[in-house]
C-alpha cells in the first residue's frame, strides 16, 4: 500500500487542469506506467484531451469489463499541488477525486488482467471534470464496449448504482432600454429573467435535506447595461439543473426537447448548452451483487448508493452497459482540505481484485 501511496502523492503534484494539456499527458503517462508494459495502449486525442485504453496483448472488444478513472482535477491553490500526509490521510488536489482511486486500479489491472479468462479495459482520461465528452464519452463513440463498468470515483467501498444528470442552461430575456426616470417607456430584462428564475424554483425548488430529485441552481444573472438610470434591454441567468433517470422531462430527451420544456416552465428563451444523461445499473445483476459480496468480504457494508453529481457512467448508460460508481474513501472534493483515506485502500485493493478474480466470464 505504501508504494500505491507514494506514487498517489507524485499524481497529484501534476498539475492536470483543463487548461494545461502537458500536464494531462504526464498524468496520463504517469499512470500508464503503474500498469506497466506489456499490454497494449490504445491512445486517444479528442479536442486536445488526452485519454488511452490498456488491454492486454492480443485481446480485444467488448471487454467483460472496464475499469475506468479520470487523472484531471479542477483548478487549485498552489499548496495544493503539494501533497501532505498527516496520519492516515493523504491531502491534496485530487487525492479523493480521483488520483488515488486511480493509481489502485492501474495496479490491480496489472496484477489480475494477465490471470483471469476474460478481456479486462483499463480506461485512463484527462476531461472529467469539464464534462467527460472527450475521454469516456470520445472512446464509447469509437466503439469502446463492456458487459461492466467499474468507475473508481470516491464512494467509500459503497456501491453507486444512480447518479443524476446534468444540463447546462441559460435563460435569456430581451426588452426595450428606456430612462430609468421612464420605466413605463421600456421593458425590464432584468424583472423577465428574475421572473423566470423564480418560475422555474417553483417548479424545481432546493430541497433542504438530500433528496432524489431534480435541483436547480442558478449560478448567475446578468446584463449588459452599464448605467443606473437604464432600463435594461438584455438579461441572462446561468443555470445547472441536476436531474434523476426518472425525470422523463429530462432524461432520454433531445437538447431541443429540454429547451422547449425549460421555455414552457420560465416563459422566457431557454438554450441548454450541455446536456448530459444520468446513469443506472441494474442493483439485482449478478455483477452488482458480487462486487457488494466482496466488499463485505473486505469489511464493509457493501451498501447501495445514489450520487447527486454526474459521472462518467452516463456514457455507457447510453448505450444499454450497466456502470456503477466503486472507489476508496475520503472528504474535502474541490475544497482546500481535500484528502484521501488511507485506512480504505488496502480494503478497496482487495475487493476490486477479488470481484475480477470471481466475475463469470460470461454475461448477456
Amino acid at each position: 500500500m505504501e508504494d500505491l501511496v507514494d506514487l498517489a502523492a507524485e499524481l497529484i503534484a501534476v498539475r492536470s487542469t483543463a487548461d494545461r494539456p502537458a500536464d494531462l499527458g504526464r498524468a496520463l503517462d504517469l499512470v500508464l506506467g503503474v500498469a506497466g508494459p506489456g499490454f497494449a495502449v490504445e491512445r486517444f486525442t479528442s479536442n486536445g484531451k488526452p485519454s488511452a485504453l490498456v488491454r492486454t496483448e492480443g485481446s480485444s472488444g467488448p471487454f467483460r469489463v472496464v475499469l475506468n478513472a479520470h487523472l484531471d482535477v479542477v483548478p487549485g491553490a498552489d499548496e495544493q499541488f503539494r501533497p501532505r500526509r498527516e496520519g492516515e490521510r493523504l491531502y491534496g488536489r485530487g487525492a479523493q477525486d480521483m488520483k488515488l482511486a486511480a493509481v489502485v486500479m492501474a495496479a490491480v489491472f496489472r496484477e489480475v488482467a494477465r490471470e483471469v479468462p476474460y478481456p479486462i479495459g483499463l480506461q485512463l482520461v484527462t476531461d472529467e471534470e469539464v464534462g467527460g465528452f472527450d475521454g469516456t464519452g470520445h472512446q464509447v463513440e469509437a466503439g469502446v464496449r463492456a458487459g461492466f463498468v467499474v468507475i473508481g470515483e470516491q464512494s467509500r467501498l459503497e456501491v453507486v448504482t444512480e447518479s443524476k444528470g446534468l444540463a447546462h442552461v441559460r435563460l435569456r430575456a430581451t426588452g426595450r432600454a428606456a430612462h430609468a426616470a421612464y420605466p413605463w417607456l421600456g421593458d425590464n430584462a432584468v424583472l423577465a429573467v428574475v421572473e423566470g428564475v423564480r418560475r422555474l424554483l417553483e417548479r424545481y425548488p432546493s430541497p433542504v435535506a438530500e433528496a432524489w430529485r431534480t435541483t436547480a441552481n442558478v449560478a448567475r444573472i446578468e446584463t449588459g447595461n452599464q448605467a443606473v438610470n437604464q432600463v435594461p434591454a438584455d438579461a441572462e441567468a446561468w443555470v445547472d439543473i441536476r436531474f434523476p433517470p426518472e425525470d422523463a422531462d429530462f432524461n432520454l430527451r433531445t437538447r431541443e426537447q429540454v429547451a422547449e420544456h425549460l421555455r414552457a416552465v420560465t416563459g422566457i428563451e431557454a438554450e441548454v448548452r450541455a446536456l448530459g444523461a444520468p446513469h443506472r445499473a441494474d442493483p439485482g445483476s449478478e455483477d452488482v451483487r458480487l462486487l457488494r459480496q466482496v466488499v463485505r468480504d473486505a469489511g464493509f457494508p457493501g451498501t447501495l448508493l445514489r450520487k447527486h453529481g454526474a459521472a462518467d457512467g452516463r456514457f455507457y448508460y447510453a448505450r444499454g452497459i450497466d456502470a456503477v460508481i466503486f472507489g476508496p474513501g475520503g472528504d474535502g472534493q474541490h475544497g482546500p482540505s481535500e484528502y484521501a483515506d488511507l485506512t480504505t485502500v488496502e480494503p478497496y485493493r482487495q475487493a476490486l481484485t477479488a470481484f475480477l478474480r470471481a466475475l463469470s466470464p460470461r454475461w448477456p
